[in-house]
């Protein structure tokens, strides 16, 4: 339906999208048949074609709409039902960079929450919206598995580990300044519409770009190396506000301390167990962490800092 300016519905349909240029359009429809050749059933194609179209105009137009529908022999409600259920493809214009600060639930305790209130105030703009130099487009992003790495901060998909306020607004400022920003790990940085046109399926030729891709960082990868045997030193994390053993400058049990000054590889935990990891390729039947630890809690031990739980309705 057509509105006016003050969004009142004049009750008239909303016109056909113009189609694109005739040079515009023939390149698109030589890029959307190389995509539409790696699948059996054309309408599989559908997702690399809106990032197709998108890498064209930094958003999905109603105009890419039409192309894909008349590209795959579907209706433009089809394209449409599609474009709107995932958040990778933009339905208004927006900047060079998406800059999408993590606030899901481990990320928004470790500072999440706190960068992205910061960067609206910094940028002054709101979530999905887009600075006025159509830098920068700040949004707000659910879980990019990247915990080990919280605070982590995304831009273009790109990951920036390990964020604070501070390092942040550095980060939206080179970007708007148009500094060179690199990655914490993977590729390096290109705009949106280059960013689109990569995951539309086209090979990234930039030279390095895909050797520079990588894998995970280390922290994703301590779990692999612990299944496979590699364990080094124990560490024991301890309840916060307690004190480590062999902590203010004494040794553990074996006479030396581990990092941050917990024991070392023979250590203690505070309930008095030995987290020695078991030589490699055995299994052990003790904890390298007090994380996955059995612990004493306020449910099974009425001694606990926290008190005996209550029952229900006391």
């Amino acid at each position: 339906m057509t509105t006016t300016p003050e969004g009142v519905s004049l009750g008239m349909p909303q016109l056909p999208p113009p189609d694109y240029p005739d040079d515009v359009r023939a390149r698109l429809e030589a890029d959307a048949r190389q995509v539409i050749a790696r699948y059996p059933d054309s309408r599989s194609a559908l997702l690399p074609l809106l990032h197709l179209v998108q890498s064209e105009e930094g958003h999905v137009t109603r105009t890419g709409q039409r192309f894909c529908a008349e590209m795959l022999g579907l209706t433009t409600a089809e394209v449409t039902a599609v474009a709107t259920f995932y958040s990778m493809y933009r339905r208004k214009p927006s900047g060079d960079y998406q800059v999408g600060v993590c606030t899901n639930t481990l990320c928004a305790v470790m500072g999440g929450d706190a960068i992205f209130e910061a960067l609206q105030e910094h940028l002054g703009v709101g979530n999905g919206e887009t600075t006025g130099d159509g830098k920068v487009t700040l949004e707000h992003i659910e879980c990019n598995a990247a915990c080990d790495f919280a605070p982590v901060v995304m831009v273009n998909w790109e990951f920036f580990d390990n964020q604070t306020v501070e390092s942040a607004k550095g980060l939206v400022d080179d970007l708007r300044a148009g500094a060179r920003v690199e990655p914490t790990r993977g590729a390096p940085l290109c705009t949106f519409k280059d960013t689109a046109r990569i995951l539309a399926g086209f090979p990234d030729e930039r030279p390095g770009a895909v050797e520079a891709s990588g894998g995970a960082g280390p922290a994703s990868l301590v779990g692999l190396r612990l299944a496979k045997g590699e364990t080094g030193p124990a560490r024991v994390v301890h309840p916060r506000g307690s004190e480590a053993p062999g902590s203010a400058g004494s040794s553990g049990p074996s006479g030396s301390s581990g990092p941050s000054g917990s024991s070392g590889p023979s250590g203690s935990s505070r309930d008095g167990a030995s987290h020695d990891p078991a030589p490699s390729g055995q299994p052990s039947s003790k904890h390298l962490s007090s994380h996955d630890a059995p612990q004493d809690t306020s449910a099974s031990d009425p001694d606990h800092p926290a008190g005996p739980a209550a029952e229900e309705g006391e």
